[in-house]
């Protein structure tokens, strides 16, 4: 009963009220965490469509830098190369390369999502029959463009649910650019938590910014992947 009083206790009223009051900072982080989230998507889906294309060639050499990297970057923890990037490039090169706290989300988090990317796009590519791309090969297409052409619109039934999957983690894991001060929703939510000891308001608050982003591609890659599943079965 005492937390759920109105005048004192970590639910009170009041601290709902000063949320509310001050919840033009954390817009600011909303809108910071979109814009950082479409750049990081747009390099992961770079890198993932390049090693995820080299990752299903017929070339050893391509496979095994597109394994390298996908190994490297899954098995290492997105916080260590948020710490590598923003402040060991500025030791390693005494100050000479200092990159900001938005653009090392970007670039981590761009980097790490692309190695997942990568795979999906790889196992999509493979769902396709090898006939398909042997008998576009014979045609005179070169790879590249057997690959945009005929084999990646085949693969996109397969590709989109898990990649829409990759798509929310990437969202909610820019929340690691906080241990770097990058102005996110959940720096904005600890920071105004810290000043104002309103915990729960602060932090409910940012996983309620974060479901808006994340819920609607949820449940769209759900639907997406009943709706193949009928498909298959037809």
């Amino acid at each position: 009963m005492i937390l759920l009083t109105t005048t004192s206790g970590p639910f009170a009223l009041s601290r709902w009220g000063a949320f509310f009051a001050n919840f033009g900072e954390f817009l600011k982080g909303f809108l910071y965490t979109l814009e950082m989230s479409l750049l990081a998507l747009l390099l992961a889906l770079l890198l993932g469509i390049v090693f995820g294309a080299m990752g299903s060639s017929k070339s050893k050499v391509l496979k095994g830098l597109a394994r390298v990297y996908v190994e490297v970057f899954q098995n290492t923890p997105l916080l260590v190369q948020f710490v590598f990037v923003y402040y060991g490039l500025a030791i390693l090169t005494n100050g000479a390369v200092m990159i900001s706290a938005f653009f090392t989300a970007v670039l981590c988090v761009g980097v790490y999502h692309g190695a997942y990317i990568a795979e999906v796009i790889r196992s999509g590519i493979e769902s396709v029959p090898k006939g398909q791309t042997e008998a576009a090969l014979s045609q005179g297409f070169s790879y590249r463009e057997t690959m945009s052409l005929i084999i990646l619109p085949q693969a996109i039934r397969t590709i989109l649910p898990p990649m829409t999957n990759q798509v929310v983690n990437l969202i909610k894991n820019t929340s690691t650019v906080a241990i770097i001060s990058g102005a996110d929703i959940m720096f904005t939510a600890k920071a105004w938590a810290y000043d104002t000891t309103n915990y729960v308001p602060a932090f409910a608050g940012a996983a309620l910014l974060y479901f808006i982003m994340c819920f609607p591609l949820a449940t769209w890659a759900r639907r997406k992947e009943e709706a193949n599943k009928k498909a298959y079965n037809l």
